[in-house]
């Protein structure tokens, strides 16, 4: 009689959350389930975030591109590749997992980072944190919500030339 009652609660807890589920395709092979939440993805959401510098007029598929740009220049620029070195990471490449959610006044909010090595994911956090408030949060279904995004931070280390100036001095104290 007890696992009636277990099997009886799971159906009635999947119809009711099957209820509550809209299914969104982004691809012909991809399909996602949007509960009705607080937060939608990035790639399924109805009206994007508006980045600060993109004309608001642009088609949602150009804001996501606009924002997806504006995201990756403001990293470029503000993230410090030199830190990797600095560390003594070895030669090659590291890659830095950030995830942040824009909220529902389109604040960047719940930064996450996974690094090799704490100081970069601390430089990733303090890049991220500098992100400008949107100029409109994401919409869905006319209420604004908030919009997780992921952002891979890719950079090489190269240590080579950093150990030839090291022989170069060495060479140049053996001469004098």
């Amino acid at each position: 009689m007890r696992n009636f009652y277990i099997i009886l609660f799971l159906v009635f807890t999947t119809t009711i959350s099957a209820q509550e589920t809209e299914e969104v395709i982004i691809n012909d092979d991809t399909k996602v389930n949007i509960e009705d939440t607080n937060e939608v993805p990035f790639a399924v959401i109805e009206n994007v975030p508006v980045y600060r510098d993109c004309n608001q007029k642009l088609s949602n598929a150009e804001l996501k591109q606009c924002m997806s740009d504006k995201i990756n220049r403001h990293v470029v620029k503000n993230f410090n590749t030199k830190l990797g070195s600095s560390l003594g990471l070895p030669d090659g490449i590291v890659r830095i997992h950030v995830v942040f959610k824009i909220d529902t006044e389109g604040k960047v909010i719940d930064i996450l980072t996974r690094a090799p090595h704490p100081e970069l994911e601390k430089e990733a956090k303090r890049v991220i944190s500098l992100l400008p408030d949107m100029k409109k949060p994401g919409i869905q279904r006319g209420k604004p919500v908030i919009v997780p995004y992921a952002l891979p931070i890719v950079f090489a280390i190269d240590n080579s030339s950093k150990k030839k100036n090291k022989k170069q001095r060495k060479q140049l104290k053996r001469t004098n």
